[in-house]
């Protein structure tokens, strides 16, 4: 995916009239670098060899819009009715978040009247839009020590029209959403129909991926809380099947697409013997699959520990005529129903492994829900809080259509059609996936499954 300079610039509702109540507060320093100016850009590649092959003059090359506040800002405070909504799963940070957006806007823009819609993107529609709760500083002062998200959540997807109504019958002028690549897509949607309309509404997305699948972003929010809470799972299930004869753990992560959260916990608790990704097919059978590798282990380890993102070996549910313990279709957020990769493999190494004299003792987790509920780490709470302070600086500026991500270690602006124009996937040939191979001692590849590339082809 070649990307130009004009593809990532964001779309702005008109000219910054303003003063920014940054002026004050920074009038002391009149060249404050606190300030960003206009042009301030940040490269999208970082090697110069990257940016020779563009063969462009540096005011061309691709780069993002740097966010931060400015010097004139588009709206003007006192007017304003600001909107949250969070959407799709939880993550840790997603209090956080919300606290930051309503701290920022009232403390330091002196906006008036924040509205939370209630259960995500259901809560602009005509049946839910008077659900919606007045916040202010009081009322988030500690939400940030509880994981979840107060305002509740939901997937799926509703009429963009109808939504557009409910910001226009409360007067919202801007919409924060933060949301996974569903509610990337949805605010994309949303912002649409708001421009259709000639409507002047800001849309501002904050990403939000447990997986950290979304791509043009460092690392999603909340991902460095869930892989160090994996971790201790991962520990406990080595624990327990080291006690046991023919122990085999297994630990079963979020990860849909991407094995970012198995491949960082597998390397931070440095206990598994195997980590399957999605990224990387695998075959079960055959002299140098999966089974083969488990029962060489027990039979000279005493024990194994597996580590596998939910999204892992799903061709295999096809491929040999396997049950999809999960069903097929899709969720209400239009995500492809996964069979259970952590059930199949239970299933097929305790066969294996007793047909063979070696009867496993199997201990198998899926904690999902206990990573996705909790409160964000000190790492974390900091990323959530400058996520919010760059989202609130976007909106007042008259961005629009856009979100904030950080990138190279700079905040920046990106379109919210590049959010969803592809996934973040662990590189098979990348020094992250090369720690894991060496820290595991597994092979590149067990048996002859099919490369991505094929399984792409295929579908």
């Amino acid at each position: 995916m070649t990307l130009h300079l004009d593809d990532l610039r964001v779309r702005r509702l008109g000219e910054c009239r303003y003063d920014s109540p940054f002026s004050e507060m920074l009038s002391t320093k009149q060249t404050s670098p606190h300030y960003v100016a206009e042009g301030d850009r940040v490269l999208l590649e970082d090697t110069v060899s990257m940016l020779a092959e563009h063969s462009l003059p540096p005011g061309r090359v691709p780069s993002f819009e740097a966010a931060g506040p400015r010097r004139k800002i588009y709206f003007d405070p006192a007017r304003v009715t600001a909107g949250i909504i969070t959407c799709g799963g939880l993550c840790p940070g997603l209090n956080n978040v919300i606290r930051g957006l309503v701290q920022e806007l009232t403390v330091h823009y002196k906006v008036k009247r924040i509205l939370g819609f209630r259960n995500g993107l259901q809560g602009l529609t005509a049946e839910h839009r008077n659900d919606a709760i007045e916040l202010t500083p009081d009322r988030v002062r500690d939400i940030h020590n509880a994981g979840g998200t107060i305002l509740g959540s939901s997937r799926g997807g509703q009429d963009a029209d109808e939504m557009v109504d409910s910001l226009v019958l409360r007067g919202i002028n801007i919409l924060f959403v933060i949301g996974g690549d569903g509610g990337m897509r949805a605010a994309t949607f949303l912002s649409k129909a708001i421009r259709a309309r000639g409507l002047d509404i800001a849309v501002i997305g904050v990403p939000k991926t447990i997986d950290n699948d979304l791509p043009f972003t460092d690392q999603s929010f909340g991902f460095q809380s869930a892989f160090a809470r994996a971790t201790d799972f991962i520990s406990s299930v080595s624990i327990e099947a080291a006690a046991s004869p023919n122990g085999v753990g297994i630990v079963k992560l979020m990860g849909r697409h991407s094995g970012f959260i198995a491949s960082y916990a597998a390397l931070a608790a440095n206990a598994a013997d195997i980590v399957l990704i999605p990224e990387i097919p695998f075959a079960l059978g055959g002299a140098d699959g999966l089974l083969a590798h488990v029962e060489q282990h027990v039979r000279s380890k005493g024990f194994v520990v597996i580590v596998v993102a939910e999204g892992a070996g799903q061709d295999l549910f096809e491929e040999h005529g396997l049950p999809q313990h999960n069903g097929r279709g899709t969720d209400a957020s239009g995500n492809v129903k996964l069979g259970n990769i952590g059930e199949l493999l239970k299933e097929s190494i305790t066969a294996h492994l007793t047909a063979v004299g070696l009867a496993p003792a199997m201990r198998y987790i899926d904690p999902s829900y206990a990573v996705r509920s909790i409160a964000a780490n000190a790492y974390d709470s900091v990323y959530c809080l400058r996520l919010a302070h760059a989202a609130v600086h976007a909106a007042m500026a008259g961005r629009t259509e856009a979100a904030v991500a950080r990138w190279r270690r700079r905040f920046v602006h990106v379109p919210l059609s590049l959010m969803t124009s592809r996934g973040n996937q662990v590189d098979p040939d990348g020094d992250l996936w090369m720690s894991v191979l060496e820290t595991t001692c597994q092979p590149a590849r067990f048996g002859s499954a099919p490369d991505r590339g094929e399984l792409n082809r295929a579908s």
